[in-house]
């Protein structure tokens, strides 16, 4: 085989429990409840433990499990249908040699053959498709194609698609029609006890409860900035004044999200992150004037769809903190 024919083995691995995982039952419960639409999305902005919590559910889900961690390489639809089939045959071993693989550049007829093999042997067990990070795709003909899968779902086969933010999707059909769960932003925030859970495993025992309640509404439950309060908690002589201080300009805070966010985001997304800054709450006139630009409204719309943390106060998008 070629060098670009090899597949990379670890992105077909269900992910370990990382160093301080805590163990989320109500989500577990939620995710193995929701495969019976067949389709499932997991969609939330960095740091809110979607990998974590999907691989937790995979190791004990008692399912076939077809693991798919994505990267900006498999826009390529023929190499993101090789790894999908790859994944899937670890999960129904054979099926790879029952499915011709895709020419180059294309995945023409793959998906058809792919949903004909399966609805022809759904075999004992439903095999759990897992597509990990897919914001990390940017491809039409990756999207139709994942479309066609999942409006022609064969049975046997239950798919899962997560991510950073909604992907072009038939997710309003599914929605309507009642073959798709999701699990959100608002599900993943952690609660007091899962909080406390996750902080005595970062920060070590002994925490007050009065620090824990704290930074659970400080950060609102957002994994990632509860991880990394308690890594900085750990062994600090003042907790009290540590999380009086804490905020998103702690130095762990500010290197992650400009890390995994920012500068993932173009320049003019920046500049306009950067302007409206200043706001508490946001509408398109108030970041108009200080901007000096007018076309916020589009602006925000995609940084909400993009899921950067912005929050909305309505249900016609007019207002956002």
């Amino acid at each position: 085989m070629s060098g670009q024919d090899v597949l990379l083995a670890t992105k077909l691995h269900v992910p370990g429990p990382r160093p301080g995982f805590a163990p989320r039952p109500r989500l577990v419960k939620a995710l193995g409840e929701g495969l019976a639409r067949g389709r499932v999305l997991v969609c939330a902005p960095a740091g809110f433990g979607k990998t974590a919590l999907l691989a937790d559910w995979a190791r004990g889900s008692g399912r076939p499990v077809a693991w798919l961690g994505l990267d900006g390489g498999d826009s390529d639809p023929a190499r993101f249908w090789r790894y999908a089939v790859a994944a899937l045959d670890r999960a129904r071993p054979g099926l790879a040699g029952r499915v011709d693989p895709p020419p180059p550049g294309s995945s023409d007829g793959l998906v058809t053959a792919l949903v004909n093999e399966l609805a022809a042997d759904p075999g004992p067990d439903e095999v759990l498709l897992v597509l990990d990070d897919y914001h990390l795709v940017d491809s039409g003909p990756v999207h139709e194609s994942v479309a066609f899968l999942l409006e022609n779902l064969p049975p046997g086969l239950r798919v899962v698609v997560s991510g950073r933010a909604d992907p072009p999707l038939p997710l309003a059909r599914l929605r309507a029609r009642g073959q798709l769960a999701e699990v959100r932003a608002a599900d993943l925030r952690f609660t007091a006890e899962e909080a406390a859970a996750l902080l005595g495993e970062a920060a070590g025992p002994g925490l007050p409860g009065t620090a824990v309640a704290a930074l659970t509404a400080r950060t609102e439950g957002w994994a990632a900035g509860l991880r990394l309060a308690g890594l900085s908690l750990r062994g600090h002589a003042d907790p009290a004044g540590f999380v009086a201080a804490f905020s998103g300009s702690h130095r762990f805070v500010l290197d992650y999200l400009t890390d995994e966010v920012l500068e993932r985001q173009d320049e003019q997304l920046r500049g306009f992150l950067l302007e409206t800054s200043v706001l508490d709450r946001l509408s398109s006139a108030l970041c108009d004037a200080v901007t000096g630009r007018t076309g916020s409204q589009a602006m925000l719309e995609q940084v909400e769809r993009a899921n950067l943390f912005l929050v909305p106060l309505d249900e016609v998008r007019g207002w956002w903190r």
